[in-house]
């Protein structure tokens, strides 16, 4: 059973939630928590080859959503597991909610074995909080093209992204204790406003 907490940060590609994320870390480091910041896919040497794999070669939808699990399977077995036993606060850029929404809503995979899948990589390991940062797909298009050179999902159309938004919103609107919706199309300082009052609210 786990002592620590567990928060993940979603939202499309271009919604912003990485710049935040460090401001949370300091903010619960403050308050006295050890925190360990990790991403997805990512966090050990294999699921970071993985990463790759999946951001740059072409494949099957299938064969992308198995190795996302994969990647996510030794994540949780060698990072996020060992940190929340030791009662640490662990932060996550992405989990398995972001398969459910590239994977499933934007790529089509069945939700079904998605959620099999789910089962059996992470048993009943579900984040404490999710702070999902929403956008339009417009908008983030927008931040992105000013950003960064754009990988295999970047480069999808804005229906894409609009699957894949609707993706979150419905695991939100099915797990709405975990959830928390940020409105990512305001300012940077009013987008920390509300990530504030959600962590005020959990007395974090």
């Amino acid at each position: 059973m786990t002592t620590g907490r567990f928060i993940t940060f979603e939202g499309i590609d271009g919604a912003g939630k990485s710049t935040h994320i460090e401001a949370v870390a300091a903010r619960l480091r403050d308050a006295g928590a050890t925190v360990v910041g990790t991403r997805e896919p990512g966090g050990t040497v294999l699921a970071e080859r993985l990463r790759d794999m999946v951001l740059h070669e072409s494949m099957d939808v299938l064969t992308e959503a198995l190795l996302v699990f994969a990647a996510r399977r030794d994540h949780i077995e060698q990072v996020i597991a060992p940190a929340l036993a030791q009662g640490q606060t662990v932060l996550c850029d992405r989990f398995t909610d972001a398969t459910f929404a590239y994977q499933g809503a934007g790529r089509g995979v069945p939700l079904a074995a998605l959620e099999q899948l789910e089962r059996m990589v992470q048993g009943g390991l579900q984040p404490d909080l999710t702070i999902w940062f929403d956008l339009p797909a417009p908008m983030a298009a927008e931040r992105r093209a000013q950003a960064r050179a754009a990988d295999r999902f970047e480069q999808q159309d804005l229906d894409f992204f609009e699957r894949v938004r609707s993706g979150y919103a419905a695991r939100a609107a099915a797990m709405p204790g975990r959830f928390a919706r940020i409105d990512a199309s305001l300012t940077r300082d009013a987008v920390w406003q509300q990530i504030d009052r959600v962590l005020r609210e959990r007395q974090w």
